[in-house]
């Protein structure tokens, strides 16, 4: 029997997205290591399904360290709630991901997605200013007496990403949680802190903020606010994640985004930026 072909991360639209759902929900998942970094338990696996095969993230309910804002055992709910924002604004930023069993019992599985070690998204510069093709953040302290300038790259994937962000109130956008892909896409990753009732907007992704949205997010989200309305398929998808209250607070802040037609600015009420940034 020939071993399994390997989806690439690259196979993330149309019929190929539906084939990686499939082979994400009904392969066989097999437990490869552990991410040590993460603060909650993520599992690296390899999943295969009918002669395909790839690699992919796992984190089961269990391995969830509770949260004093969040209630207990919905950040995995909150993770696939992400990706179907992201697939209905048709931007596709958040890599295929779903809820199902796993070897540690429930929990979200995502296909992996290895970045590209040559792209450049943030930086940290001596100048007053940002420069071209960058966005400033704000000033970060790189020694006792001594600052710079946080920025990050402007590009139309990055802004939509942080539109995207807005949406679903994202408690969590660091620089860590940003996967430019070898093929030029960009994934946001990590969404388990999102979609809170209450304004929790903590990102990298700052440099917009007051400025106009562009036409086509405006256009997305106009799209957004029909596809949210109570008893649409999306929003009967979100109600089995979200609470009730947090699927009428995602539609209202589509529809505040895009009443303003600008980009949010911090609240000053609690740090902008999560910690680590990175």
């Amino acid at each position: 029997m020939p071993p399994p072909e390997r989806i690439p991360s690259r196979r993330m639209s149309g019929q190929g997205t539906s084939t990686t759902i499939e082979l994400l929900t009904a392969g066989e998942l097999t437990v490869v290591g552990r991410v040590r970094e993460a603060s909650n338990a993520v599992l690296f696996c390899s999943v295969v399904y009918e002669g395909e095969r790839a690699d992919c993230v796992y984190k089961p309910v269990a391995g969830e360290r509770p949260l004093w804002d969040f209630p207990d055992g919905t950040l995995a709910q909150r993770e696939v709630a992400a990706f179907e924002l992201s697939e209905a604004t048709g931007w596709g930023l958040v890599p295929p991901t779903v809820l199902r069993d796993g070897p540690y019992g429930e929990g979200m599985v995502q296909l992996w997605v290895e970045p590209d070690p040559a792209a450049q998204l943030l930086a940290l510069v001596e100048d007053d200013e940002a420069g071209e093709g960058w966005k400033a953040v704000g000033p970060a302290q790189i020694a006792e007496d001594r600052t710079a300038l946080l920025v990050h790259a402007d590009t139309p994937e990055l802004r939509r990403l942080a539109v995207l962000d807005a949406v679903i109130n994202n408690g969590d956008r660091k620089g860590g949680h940003l996967l430019p892909a070898p093929d030029g896409r960009l994934y946001g990753i990590d969404h388990g802190v999102s979609f809170h009732v209450e304004d929790k907007l903590r990102t990298l992704l700052w440099g917009w903020a007051g400025e106009d949205l562009t036409d086509e997010a405006v256009t997305v989200l106009t799209r957004l606010y029909a596809l949210l309305a109570p008893g649409t398929p999306l929003a009967e998808r979100l109600g089995a994640l979200l609470t009730a209250a947090e699927v009428a607070a995602l539609r209202e802040r589509v529809a505040v985004l895009r009443g303003t037609g600008r980009h949010p600015e911090p609240s000053g009420q609690w740090p902008a930026i999560p910690w680590p940034p990175v």
